[in-house]
Formats: structure tokens, C-alpha cells, sequence
């Protein structure tokens, strides 16, 4: 008789291709180290084949075969997973636990409101929320970990169903004092002149404001390595305030009060599209789509006044 996997074998292979680290790994999977190193060896021993490449000292190295094993496994668990949530959806929708992730270039800000929304029109669902960057948040979904994130696009994403909420504009922010703070627009051909303040690499919004900003400048060699950058809004407003240079913010940031005591003024952007989108998105082909379609248009109701939502038919 074929030997088949355990689905909680699947979890912590899944785990450790995601942390590349035993430790973070068992902590992911609320289990002790030796629990989850006791799990792999045991699936290795069952498959008779090695998935790590253990001669590489204490770093996390999967085999070619490993590699494909756990590109499998991804499919596979998430296979198993959707018999289960398609049973529950056929009793009642939105009921159960609902694993969320959201970005912390978002999550600071809507929270609080998206709880007491989703407690409000949906009672019977239990929220379990994860704020990380995109991509980690990403590979969690795709690894079925996550089923619905709350991110902002443009991004690229592969097997992910998108359904966008609402516009985020991106206002340029500037020392106080600072000559376009003078301007009630600043134009992206001033930005060009400026020392621009990024968010460090991972961060979506780092990327978001490159692809703005080339509309009106070309960076130099160089410039984006030596560039200051901050793991979180907080900071680089701060950094903002200190001179180190200006830097795009999101609307919703200003409206939430992120410029409170500093002398940072924020200003409109003109002369090319200079905001973001804020958005759902979940694997394509999810038995829980016709509840994340329900929980996008209750979301929506979250638009700042005045901005409104956008639907699919809009655009991003």
C-alpha cells in the first residue's frame, strides 16, 4: 500500500520552505522544534528520499526533489482544506474562522474599524488577523495559511483573485518650512529636484512610489541604494520632519493623524496617477470566494468620505 503524507506533515514541510528556520517554523505551527523536526524526518523516512540537504551546516536547504515535494504539498493541503470549507459554505456562509492578513502600510489604520465592521454584519465569522509585508503575506496564502489578504496594489501576484476596495491617494510629504510646502499642489516634475525618503525593501509602498516618481525624474545611479529608508510609516514621517528628505504618504495615514506632533505638511501630487488601491485578494479558485466577494462589498463601506469605493468593473 502507497505511504500518503499527513496533513499535518504537509503544514510543517510548508512551514520550514516558508521561515528557512526550524525554530520560527515549530513556532508557526505552535509546536515545539523537535515536534516539527521529528514530523519531516518522519516523511523522509516514509518517502524514502531526502527533501533537505543536510551537508550544508545549520541552514535550511531543500533538494531539487524537496523543492517540487513542497510545490506539491502546497496544492495538496489546500486541495484538503477546501473539502472542508466547501461542507461548511454549503451549511451557512460566513461562519467560521477566517484567516486575514494585512499590511502594515494598511493595518494601523483600518483595523480597528474592519473588526467592528465584520463583527457587525458578520457575527458567526472569527477573524484571525497577521499583519506582515506583501510577499511574505502572499506566500502564506498561496501555501494556505492565509485565506483572504488585505493589501494594496498595483502588485504583482500569480493565483490570486483580486477585488479592489478603494483609492488611497499618495500625498507628498515635506518638512515644514520646506519651499512646496508652500504649493497647495506639487507637481512630480519638483519632485525630481528632491531627496527622496523610501520605505525599506519588502515594503510594497517603497515600490509604489519608485513607479510614481520615474513619471517625473530618472534615478541615478546609485541614488535608490543611498537613499534613507524606514522599516515603517511612523519613521519616515519622522525622518521627513528631521530634513532627511520628502516622501510619499498615503492619504490614509494623514487622515488617521500620522502627522501629529511633527511639522511635516503633506501635499496633492500632480501631473501623473499617484496613488494606490486598496484591495482583497485570495487563491484563485477558492471554495470561500462567494464569502470574500460578501466580505468586499461590507468592506467597501469602509471608504473615506468623500472617496467612495471602486469596483472590479473600474478598474485598479
Amino acid at each position: 500500500m502507497m505511504i500518503v503524507p499527513s496533513p499535518q506533515q504537509l503544514r510543517y514541510l510548508l512551514a520550514l520552505a516558508e521561515y528557512r528556520h526550524f525554530g520560527r517554523a515549530a513556532a508557526g505551527c505552535s509546536v515545539t522544534q523537535s515536534t516539527l523536526s521529528a514530523g519531516i524526518l518522519a516523511l523522509e523516512r516514509q518517502l524514502d528520499a531526502p527533501l533537505l540537504d543536510r551537508g550544508v551546516g545549520k541552514r535550511v536547504v531543500f533538494t531539487p526533489l524537496g523543492d517540487e515535494v513542497v510545490r506539491r504539498a502546497r496544492t495538496a493541503l489546500s486541495s484538503l482544506e477546501a473539502i472542508s470549507y466547501l461542507v461548511q459554505a454549503s451549511r451557512e456562509p460566513m461562519t467560521g474562522p477566517m484567516r486575514l492578513g494585512v499590511i502594515p502600510t494598511i493595518g494601523p489604520f483600518v483595523v480597528s474599524q474592519l473588526i467592528s465592521t465584520v463583527k457587525q454584519w458578520f457575527p458567526q465569522i472569527s477573524l484571525v488577523i497577521t499583519e506582515d509585508l506583501t510577499a511574505r503575506l502572499l506566500e502564506k496564502l498561496a501555501s494556505g495559511r492565509l485565506d483572504v489578504v488585505l493589501f494594496a496594489v498595483p502588485y504583482h501576484c500569480e493565483g490570486v483573485e483580486t477585488a479592489p476596495l478603494w483609492r488611497d491617494p499618495l500625498l507628498l510629504g515635506v518638512p515644514g518650512g520646506h519651499p512646496l510646502a508652500a504649493l497647495p499642489e506639487v507637481p512630480l516634475s519638483r519632485v525630481e529636484e528632491e531627496k527622496m525618503v523610501l520605505m525599506q525593501d519588502g515594503h510594497c509602498l517603497r515600490d509604489q512610489t519608485i513607479d510614481i516618481c520615474r513619471q517625473g525624474r530618472n534615478w541615478g545611479e546609485g541614488e535608490l541604494e543611498d537613499a534613507n529608508t524606514a522599516s515603517s510609516l511612523y519613521t519616515l514621517t519622522r525622518m521627513i520632519d528631521a530634513g532627511l528628505g520628502v516622501g510619499l504618504l498615503p492619504e490614509l495615514a494623514v487622515d488617521a493623524g500620522i502627522l501629529e506632533r511633527s511639522h511635516v505638511v503633506a501635499r496633492p501630487v500632480t501631473g501623473g496617477p499617484a496613488w494606490r488601491t486598496i484591495a482583497l485578494g485570495w487563491r484563485t479558485g477558492s471554495p470561500r470566494t462567494e464569502d470574500f466577494d460578501m466580505l468586499t462589498k461590507t468592506l467597501r463601506r469602509l471608504a473615506p468620505e468623500g472617496r467612495g469605493s471602486i469596483t472590479s468593473e473600474e478598474g485598479l
